[in-house]
């Protein structure tokens, strides 16, 4: 049983009332503060996209411009915490805009694969494949994390919350699978490619190959690893929303009511990805011909 509470002049009501849609006071500066970083990075990516003439890229530009989105309504929320609608928008695209950005991640490499590798294929398999499988997987993990997420985001049914918690884990697994089995062949190639250089077999001069590889596996690293040292005790991405929920999404769940862990362990993370592909863009590599899938659907 709960009762409903008078909200203050920002809307908040205690997270255990009736009318509360949040576990948390929003703090309106440091989501604002989000929002107008992504919104440059999005801004970025976009130039970039354009003036290196690589289509492909509005797929990140979607990524960056869910995130900027989320953070506008979580900015507007922070100001109206009794509007429902800017928390479910912005749970879903705080939940899902990540996959934009993994997504990238497989055809960035999968193009690399293409344009630099002699056989154009990794761990014997062709590179046009791996982009198509790697991301057919990631939408399969969207439609599920989506479906989970719309149905946590009923602030006013537990059994629906408490079953798109399992959904969305489920999703989580996935993307976790397969992201894993991905650094497997981001490694492999990495390790061709330096060998290429080395042996001078690699006719490509491009002098940010590997920069843009690490780059790619840093993108990776901030979607998977988040414990690097004892001195940055963060969790991955992944185990985080694992954690997060696994412990139910319920006010009394720790994780939920602290605003802080959605803003450094989470969307920090995905920004830094964001900024770090803007720092050494695919489009400074992949360029001149066989730098794109002529015939893919997947571009």
């Amino acid at each position: 049983t709960c009762t409903t509470a008078v909200p203050d002049t920002n809307g908040y009501v205690p997270p255990a009332a009736c009318n509360a849609n949040y576990g948390f006071y929003p703090q309106w500066e440091d989501n604002a503060a989000f929002a107008i970083a992504f919104g440059l990075t999005t801004c970025a990516h976009l130039a970039q996209a354009v003036t290196l003439k690589k289509p492909f890229c509005w797929v990140i530009i979607m990524g960056a411009l869910w995130e900027c989105v989320c953070f506008i309504l979580r900015t507007l929320g922070a100001k109206d915490q009794q509007n429902s609608t800017y928390v479910t928008l912005s749970t879903l695209l705080f939940l899902l805009a990540p996959l934009w950005i993994n997504a990238f991640a497989y055809m960035v490499v999968s193009r690399l694969i293409y344009f630099l590798h002699p056989k154009q294929r990794a761990l014997r398999i062709p590179a046009r494949w791996l982009a198509k499988g790697f991301v057919a997987a990631d939408v399969i993990s969207f439609i599920v994390q989506a479906a989970g997420g719309a149905l946590m985001a009923d602030q006013h049914s537990t059994e629906n919350a408490s079953l798109g918690r399992k959904v969305y884990m489920a999703g989580v697994g996935v993307q976790l699978f397969f992201v894993l089995i991905f650094v497997v062949v981001v490694t492999s190639f990495y390790r061709q490619i330096s060998f290429d250089i080395r042996t001078g077999t690699l006719k490509n001069r491009n002098r940010w190959i590997r920069p843009l590889i690490l780059v790619i596996f840093l993108v990776l690293i901030l979607i998977v690893v988040r414990i690097l040292s004892p001195s940055t005790p963060h969790l991955e991405r992944i185990t985080f929303r694992l954690i997060e929920f696994s412990g139910g999404v319920s006010s009394s769940n720790e994780i939920l009511r602290h605003e802080a862990y959605q803003l450094y362990l989470d969307a920090l993370a995905m920004l830094l990805a964001l900024a770090s592909l803007n720092l050494v863009h695919p489009g400074i590599v992949l360029k001149g011909p066989g730098s794109s899938f002529p015939s893919s659907k997947i571009q």
